[in-house]
């Protein structure tokens, strides 16, 4: 994997920081056209965990082609933003789907609503994606 321009360990803080970012999904359509979408998201080690809907133009798209790019940024100044770039394997084991819905759902609508919005997503055609990160950028305090 590679890393740019900041300190061991900033990405993932920065990632992971509260109050929850979301990622923007970047994938590429069956047409070659691009898609963005915005997904919540979570860090197993240096992977990043979300879910989508197999049906969705995000789920079709990496379920055809795995190779997927997250950008999370701080829009107030100095300004940061991370990358990442990589390979996305999809789960949909019950215990994953319940997991990681509930794990994510705490991050963004707070541990009271955790479990409720983990129940809702753990359920067909809903799936865990992982994503492998190939590359890494990272630039911290741009306008420093």
């Amino acid at each position: 994997m590679a890393y740019e321009t900041a300190p061991p360990g900033w990405w993932q803080r920065f990632v992971v920081e509260l109050p929850a970012r979301t990622a923007k999904l970047a994938v590429v359509r069956r047409d070659g056209s691009p898609h963005v979408a915005p997904v919540w998201i979570d860090l197993d080690g240096d992977d990043v965990i979300f879910m989508t809907s197999a049906d969705t133009i995000k789920g079709k798209a990496i379920l055809r082609d795995p190779r997927v790019s997250l950008c999370l940024d701080d829009e107030r100044p100095p300004f940061s933003f991370v990358t990442i770039a990589g390979d996305a394997v999809t789960s949909t084991d019950p215990a994953e789907l319940l997991h990681w819905g509930t794990r994510i759902a705490a991050r963004y609508m707070g541990a009271d609503r955790a479990a409720e919005y983990g129940r809702r997503n753990a359920v067909p055609p809903e799936m865990v994606v992982r994503v492998k990160p190939r590359t890494v950028v990272a630039k911290v305090d741009i306008a420093d």
